[in-house]
């Protein structure tokens, strides 16, 4: 597999774009876009008959019969047409919100024992609190808490970076499906999460210490445009460096992409130095996914439709979990 040469800025660290000013006016940085573009999807007649109206029916029966129909969503999420766009955010919003309650909250790992000295709660070990027992004996005083160990049930805590590839070849209904389902792994991680994009630079969305609200990052990612290059490697450096900070022992970077690239870097060992990777690939074209993920020992699944985003990342989780 081939990947784009890395832009390292200084110390190597990838490049970030700039955070833009939040628009005031409530209009979408970077233009809009008019009814004469709309009108170029074959179903936007029948969604938005007159100015001013989406026909949220029909939306969202467009979006059960063509993953294709996001794309047309996110576009009117920048519409000119000021009723029109706030129709179609709060649309958004709630398709997002739909898909993360399909998931289960990925808060942590199974359950596993572990012993705790000197702790108040959980069930005596005895065999291991000999040694404590018998030296208080030995110094002629009762056995106190720090001489006795217990076993306790411990869940090990996740943290999760989440990437969204927004490079040309990810552009249009792709673009949209993974920025949906991005933002729906936002609003169901856990408290140390990070979000990020890239297609020639990294951006970081949402830094994993941050207190940016989940519903902020949701429309931030409905709002990105694909266009550029594939510096899939700076990506995982970046999503690696942000759980580096994490306190969680459990740390899962998800990347939504087709992991297609044009020239060499260092996307493989990038890959391999994460704990774990899990690749949601666009389900009509998924083998450099598919490649990637048996080079680096990643796990991967092919999302034909958005709304089968949720089963499948679960799936992937509990498998690393269970196996």
């Amino acid at each position: 597999m081939t990947s784009p040469p890395a832009a390292p800025g200084a110390g190597g660290r990838p490049r970030q774009r700039p955070q833009r000013p939040q628009s005031k006016t409530g209009r979408p940085d970077g233009g809009t876009t008019g009814r004469r573009d709309l009108a170029k999807h074959a179903r936007f007649a029948e969604i938005s008959p007159e100015v001013g109206v989406l026909d949220e029916q029909a939306m969202s029966q467009a979006l059960a019969d063509d993953p294709a129909a996001f794309e047309l969503l996110a576009a009117m999420t920048r519409a000119t047409d000021e009723n029109l766009r706030a129709a179609a955010v709060r649309l958004s919003a709630s398709i997002v919100l739909e898909l993360a309650r399909a998931g289960r909250p990925v808060t942590g790992g199974i359950s596993r024992l572990r012993t705790v000295r000197g702790a108040v709660d959980g069930d005596l070990d005895i065999d291991a609190s000999i040694d404590g027992v018998a030296a208080a004996r030995a110094e002629v005083r009762p056995p106190s808490v720090e001489d006795l160990v217990t076993v306790q049930w411990a869940r090990a805590q996740t943290a999760f970076a989440v990437v969204v590839d927004r490079s040309g070849s990810m552009t249009g209904a792709r673009l949209a499906a993974a920025a949906t389902i991005a933002a729906a792994c936002a609003l169901r991680a856990p408290q140390e999460h990070a979000v990020l994009s890239f297609a020639g630079t990294v951006e970081v969305i949402r830094p994993l210490v941050s207190d940016t609200e989940a519903a902020t990052v949701a429309e931030r990612l409905l709002r990105l445009r694909g266009h550029g290059v594939t510096r899939l490697g700076d990506a995982l450096k970046a999503a690696g460096e942000q759980l580096a900070l994490a306190r969680a022992r459990r740390r899962v970077v998800i990347l939504l992409s087709d992991c297609r690239s044009t020239d060499e870097d260092d996307t493989l060992p990038a890959a391999r130095s994460l704990d774990e990777l899990i690749i949601l690939a666009p389900g009509d074209d998924h083998e450099q996914a598919a490649h990637l993920a048996a080079l680096a020992g990643a796990r991967w699944a092919a999302i034909t439709h958005p709304l089968d985003a949720a089963a499948a990342l679960d799936h992937l989780l509990e498998t690393r979990v269970t196996s």
